[in-house]
């Protein structure tokens, strides 16, 4: 079960079917309710009941929270007073950002049941209030929708109930010490006015504001300093008693007062960037791909065909990249790039470094006529780039938001294992890494491997992209290996197969199609190359991430030689082996790929064991960043 909705309650028949009949009619149903009730008088235990809920003792609130976590079954915890009423969509949008922020405790905004102007200033204020101070105080204004994780919940040994007051923000602050918190932007809960309409909005301030202070200065405060009723009852405090209040409410209404202005200023500015969106429907997304290689371009073909209804998507790359989009997709623009220059299968750093330099004033000259400029007619509201090194460029000069989308930051993003003895390749990767992509708002990492995320570091990690056309292939055990190379240089290593006469394998990457002994070399046909994935036995490859990822999607052990020198190729096949899906060498020798053949049932055995997802988990991400980031938002 993903949720348990845990509402304490004490004669609340007047108010509690609204809220249950709420959560009735919401579009999301993986949840329970239970009500911890502190022995009412009234109809409150029938009605909740008749609506089905799981009913505990409770007492005052912080008792009856703890006393419904106790038993919930659920994965996160919402905590909801009972005068409350759910707008449409309210869970599934609370569940959404939570998972999606990676919090560990949250709160939701609140919008007044009142048609009164005052009441809706009042709530907006607090709510204004919640945002601003989230990263420097966590606070909560009430239990207006708290969510937990329960397991953070039980570390945090729930709720203190020794508190008589101000025990929803304690509980706050002390999860939020642990894991993220945030006031939550796309979630707003209706909220009950009868406490402003019983005790006037002056004396709520006055209370909420000395609590707030208190809690500010690491003091909490007592529901008797506040003659605070939780039965709701008709009593003031008196005059003397408010004295000390009421310079806290002239605090709050001068901090109110300064950050209405700042408020100001921030929605005249970013009005002027929604008049540039306004005529347009849709968002506009620059999506700038490496240009080496086929992965980055096959992934972003998988991604754009799955947003481009819904955005407006504008294309850049190079080199192959640019013609296999190009093909597929319109508004796709060329831009020069940058490819790595392998001599006897190993990266040449200094070829590349002089090719790129020699190139460099053309690619600078196309990537400016095809991306500057197009940025400055079309106004992106967000870039994001598969480690395209323009993108960065164009992100910091014109100010557009990037999000990063790729496999290659694995190396920067997350604790990666890899041989030791390439410590100084790690080392070069990391800081050409480094130079592509600059601070973009988050990293959405693609990986067949699953390291822990390094501290401090704004970056999710989904399972690999894989093709449709890939997802809907039938494997089966065929009696051929495919070899899988794009390096012309690769060529002598695969006529070393050639000794294995026993053994059949159909090799792509050389463009050519012909047969030489036990090699049937085929040009590359999609549909060709498709049969003949799915119906082979293994697969031999370099250290590619696409066809690895293909390759374990459709259960094909692996045999992975990695050019020399490219770090990337060499962590790919470390952690085939190290998963157990084949086996990485550093040479192609036809006595080791015989070995391997007659190993391939241990591989197939692990294989069997991994889980195929689709692509919808990092499309929805995608999604959600494009919305959160865009200027046009």
């Amino acid at each position: 079960m993903i949720l348990s909705i845990i509402i304490p309650t004490y004669n609340e028949e007047e108010y509690l079917p609204d809220l249950l009949e709420s959560i009735k009619k919401q579009n999301f149903n993986d949840y329970e309710v239970i009500v911890a009730d502190a022995n009412s008088t009234d109809r409150t235990r029938e009605i909740a009941e008749e609506y089905g809920c799981v009913i505990v003792d409770g007492g005052l609130p912080a008792v009856g929270r703890n006393n419904g976590a106790k038993v919930a079954k659920g994965e996160y915890l919402i905590f909801l007073d009972s005068d409350l009423v759910l707008t449409d969509d309210y869970l599934r949008n609370v569940i959404y950002e939570f998972k999606m922020e990676r919090l560990g405790i949250a709160i939701t905004q609140m919008l007044p049941m009142s048609n009164k102007i005052e009441d809706k200033l009042f709530h907006d204020f607090a709510n204004y209030f919640m945002i601003g101070v989230e990263n420097i105080k966590p606070h909560g204004a009430g239990c207006y929708g708290i969510i937990a994780k329960k397991e953070l919940h039980d570390e945090c040994n729930g709720f203190d109930e020794s508190l008589t007051f101000g025990e929803d923000t304690d509980y706050i602050e002390r999860l939020a010490k642990k894991e993220p918190f945030k006031v939550l932007r796309n979630a707003k809960i209706g909220v009950s006015t009868r406490r402003l309409e019983e005790e006037g909005i002056t004396t709520l301030i006055k209370q909420y504001g000395k609590s707030t202070v208190n809690d500010f200065l690491g003091k909490r405060t007592d529901a008797e300093e506040l003659d605070y009723n939780f039965d709701h009852g008709h009593e003031k405090i008196t005059t003397s008693e408010l004295s000390g209040l009421e310079k806290n409410a002239k605090r709050i209404n001068s901090v109110k007062s300064r950050y209405d202005n700042s408020v100001e200023r921030y929605n005249t500015s970013r009005s002027r960037i929604k008049a540039n969106h306004r005529k347009r429907q849709k968002k506009v997304v620059f999506y700038c791909v490496c240009g080496e290689g086929m992965g980055h371009a096959i992934r972003t073909g998988v991604i754009v065909d799955k947003i481009k209804e819904k955005y407006d998507v504008y294309l850049f790359s190079s080199d192959r990249a640019y013609e296999y989009l190009n093909s597929k997709f319109d508004n796709v623009y060329e831009i020069g790039g940058f490819n790595t220059v392998y001599i006897n299968n190993k990266v040449n750093n200094l070829k590349t470094l002089s090719d790129a330099i020699k190139r460099n004033p053309t690619n600078i000259k196309v990537g400016y006529e095809n991306l500057y400029k197009k940025a400055a007619q079309l106004k992106p509201d967000v870039i994001v780039t598969d480690f395209e090194i323009y993108a960065t460029m164009i992100s910091k000069i014109r100010g557009i938001p990037l999000i990063s989308l790729d496999n290659i930051h694995m190396m920067t993003q997350t604790k990666i294992d890899y041989p030791k003895k390439y410590f100084g390749e790690m080392l070069k990767a990391k800081g050409v890494i480094k130079t592509y992509v600059v601070k973009p708002k988050i990293h959405i990492l693609t990986s067949f491997f699953y390291p822990k995320i390094k501290p401090r570091k704004n970056a999710v990690i989904y399972p690999p992209i894989i093709r449709e056309d890939i997802m809907k292939l039938e494997p089966k055990d065929g009696n051929h290996v495919i070899v899988y190379q794009t390096s012309r240089e690769s060529e002598k290593l695969v006529r070393k197969l050639k000794s294995l006469k026993n053994e059949k394998f159909i090799v792509y990457g050389f463009n050519k199609r012909e047969k030489d002994g036990n090699l049937i070399y085929k040009e590359f046909n999609e549909d060709e190359f498709y049969d003949d994935l799915a119906s082979s036995k293994a697969v031999i490859c370099n250290g590619g991430f696409t066809f690895i990822c293909e390759a374990i999607y459709l259960k094909k052990p692996i045999y992975s030689v990695p050019a020399n020198g490219n770090f990337e190729q060499i962590l790919n096949g470390f952690y085939v082996q190290k998963l157990g899906y084949g086996e990485y060498h550093e040479i192609m020798n036809a006595e080791m790929v015989k070995n391997f053949l007659n190993r391939l049932p241990k591989y197939q055995k692990r294989l069997s064991k991994v889980k195929n997802y689709n692509n919808d988990g990092i499309i929805r991400e995608l999604i959600y960043r494009i919305e959160k980031y865009s200027l046009g938002k």
